[in-house]
């Protein structure tokens, strides 16, 4: 994005201690596969993991990964696992640390993962180096670490932010005539902006007003008051990445509004959900009329039936399961492709080896809908220098109307050019 790398810092899988190590969470399952057809097929072994009790302010919590990973194991093994192996799924508690991002890694090992599947960690200095080392594959992300757009193991199933900052400028070109963009002061800060910059000037829109503001902050007032000063009295939008802090901002950003006119509101799924609205007053909440930009459909689409049947009749009650969030979808997506991977593999014994080939070679997966066909041969990734595993450059325009997300544009977008002029002019 800016063409700056992170500093890479000593990696804390090498320092592990008993007492770090204990944190790792292990959970598996399932019950015994009836009628299953290949009885001599071995079970197949994937991990998955997830913060599941972060603490702090700023702590990331997704259980519902972890849990919808087990539902899904609980479904796939009472109708014949996959391609007639049964499936063993591991589940560990990332922490949202480096510390414990390199433990669940290093469990995945011990366990014999033939590949992590719909995982989400920040911390991927600390869990790539050692599934490289281990050749493990890593499938379907959420994209919340730069390593899962640039490691030769990782097999991402949407674009990341970068995808959603890319979509996001070219959603807000359609109706905005003047942009601020609100993000962290921070090197990352600095490629959310250049991103927002390319896609809008690509539209033929002004660049957007540059609103820096801290990463943690109590009120956002300081920042809340240039942009909405900068993106005017009408026909002017402000867009917000600041992850969990997001919802801090535009509480200072409503209680500013009434002296600057009427101003859209804007940001990219991960910073803004269906379960903060609701959490937040749902049609009387303040991203009310917010433009979103996703990587999926909208959670009412019917593509989306499948996974809720399955949550309904397999996750007993589990109410860490949310079907809106985009966690859970990211790891129902995830293990289709498995699924996909596996049955083309079509093998008595899956290898992580047999599994990085076939997804090597192209083998194509299909996600019902939720995603393009899926590959990740030579000629499928993006190849930019910013993001080169990135092969899915779709995004999808939703608005929140009534309370809920809903589809503001039908189809998916392709940011695929905003994406490599960004990395081209970085």
């Amino acid at each position: 994005m800016t063409g700056r790398r992170r500093p890479i810092f000593p990696r804390p899988y090498k320092l592990l201690t008993s007492a770090a190590a204990a944190g790792a969470l292990l959970v598996t399952g399932c019950g015994a596969l009836p009628g299953a057809t290949g009885g001599s097929r071995e079970p197949v072994t994937v991990m998955t993991w997830a913060p599941g009790g972060a603490t702090g302010p700023d702590a990331v919590n997704m259980a519902g990964m972890t849990a919808m990973a087990r539902a899904y194991a609980r479904w796939t093994n009472d109708n014949g696992g996959l391609a007639g192996h049964k499936l063993r799924v591991v589940t560990c508690d990332e922490q949202d640390t480096s510390i414990g991002a390199a433990n669940c890694a290093r469990l995945a090992i011990k366990q014999k993962a033939v590949a992590v599947v719909g995982s989400y960690s920040r911390h991927g200095t600390a869990f790539m180096p050692p599934l490289e080392g281990a050749g493990i594959p890593y499938i379907g992300g959420y994209g919340a670490s730069d390593e899962e757009f640039s490691s030769y193991i990782s097999f991402p199933v949407n674009g990341g932010q970068p995808a959603l900052l890319a979509g996001n400028a070219r959603q807000l070109s359609r109706s905005c005539e003047r942009v601020s963009v609100v993000r962290p002061d921070t090197l990352a800060g600095d490629g959310q902006a250049w991103l927002l910059r390319t896609g809008l000037t690509e539209a033929g829109r002004p660049a957007p007003a540059d609103i820096r503001a801290p990463e943690s902050a109590t009120s956002y007032d300081e920042a809340a008051a240039p942009a909405l000063q900068a993106a005017g009295a009408s026909d002017g939008c402000v867009t917000a990445v600041l992850g969990k802090r997001t919802e801090t901002f535009f509480d200072s950003f409503r209680r500013l509004e009434p002296s600057y006119g009427n101003v859209r509101i804007s940001s990219v799924l991960g910073s803004v959900d269906q379960p903060l609205i609701d959490s937040t007053g749902g049609r009387n909440s303040p991203f009310e009329g917010a433009y979103i930009t996703g990587w999926y459909p909208d959670a009412g689409d019917a593509r989306w039936d499948a996974m809720r049947k399955v949550i309904r009749k397999h996750a007993f009650g589990d109410n860490r399961i949310d079907p809106d969030d985009t966690g859970v979808q990211t790891t129902w997506i995830a293990y289709t492709v498995l699924k996909e991977i596996v049955e083309s593999v079509d093998s008595a014994q899956i290898t992580s080896w047999k599994l990085t080939s076939a997804l090597n070679q192209g083998t194509p997966a299909e996600t019902g809908g939720l995603t393009p066909v899926l590959r990740w041969g030579f000629t499928d990734v993006l190849g930019s220098s910013s993001y080169p595993r990135i092969v899915n450059t779709r995004v999808t325009y939703q608005v929140v109307r009534d309370g809920r997300l809903v589809a503001d544009r039908k189809g998916f977008m392709d940011v695929s050019k905003t994406l490599s002029d960004a990395s081209a002019r970085s």
